[in-house]
């Protein structure tokens, strides 16, 4: 199972969010990494992917099919999107809302099996004890926890995770990233992060899209896009790559 776009154009009103954008063949237990800078288009491009923006013109294909043939209910069943924001001020715990999302797609009857299998995934998560606490009281790294509990509970041919990271400490960064190349691998399914971090990129992707100005710049292996003249262009910043003393690739960037 691949995932494949090709000349993808969103705009709103008279501004151009993408722009004659897509991507090749990104397979099936590998982990993508999105990357680029503030509003290159990175979660606009996500919401068209997962069917809530409709693109003026291009298209997305799943194994061959075109995504935009789907029913809304098809399109939920087979991707799985992590928003970048998580909200909620329902009178809700944190169990419930991860059981809601393990129920979604198959019905409210809840079984024994249901009951295990979210108080697994909160235990692998760590914030078992979280279980019975209101979602509306979490922090802001607590919530994004539950957020990626949700996805991951989920059965999904492509998951969009969209800056899973940006509310957590170093430790738990390096946990849920870990956890979702994990699941990715384990499951045979296809992955995209959009993030910020270039060395979380270069250590956990298997394959970058470089976004800039709402168009895929570059894609491929981490040590290829990473090393491109179009990283520093992007960013505006100057960038060496190196490797550490595990041999993981590094990135170091430089303000001019």
């Amino acid at each position: 199972m691949s995932l494949t776009a090709s000349g993808i154009n969103v705009a709103f009103r008279t501004r151009t969010v993408l722009q004659d954008t897509g991507f090749t063949n990104l397979q099936t237990g590998h982990l993508t990494a999105l990357i680029g800078p503030n509003a290159a288009g990175k979660s606009t491009l996500f919401r068209t992917i997962a069917g809530l923006i409709k693109p003026n013109a291009g298209q997305i294909d799943l194994d061959g099919q075109d995504l935009s043939k789907l029913t809304i209910q098809q399109r939920l069943k087979r991707i799985c999107f992590m928003p970048q924001f998580f909200s909620a001020n329902a009178a809700l715990s944190v169990f419930d809302v991860v059981l809601m999302a393990q129920k979604q797609l198959s019905g409210w009857r809840v079984s024994q099996a249901d009951m295990t299998a979210v108080a697994s995934a909160l235990d692998k998560a760590g914030i078992g004890h979280l279980a019975n606490a209101n979602i509306g009281d979490l922090s802001g790294g607590q919530a994004q926890m539950v957020s990626v509990c949700q996805a991951l509970i989920r059965r999904s041919d492509v998951y969009l995770f969209d800056e899973p990271t940006s509310a957590l400490d170093l430790h738990h960064q390096l946990d849920v990233m870990g956890r979702i190349k994990a699941t990715m691998q384990e499951r045979g399914t296809i992955g995209i992060v959009a993030m910020h971090d270039l060395n979380l990129a270069a250590r956990y992707a298997d394959h970058l899209l470089l976004i800039g100005s709402g168009r895929i710049l570059a894609q491929g292996r981490p040590e290829t896009v990473l090393s491109d003249p179009m990283i520093a262009d992007s960013y505006n910043v100057a960038v060496q790559t190196g490797t550490g003393p595990r041999k993981e690739l590094n990135v170091h960037a430089y303000a001019d």
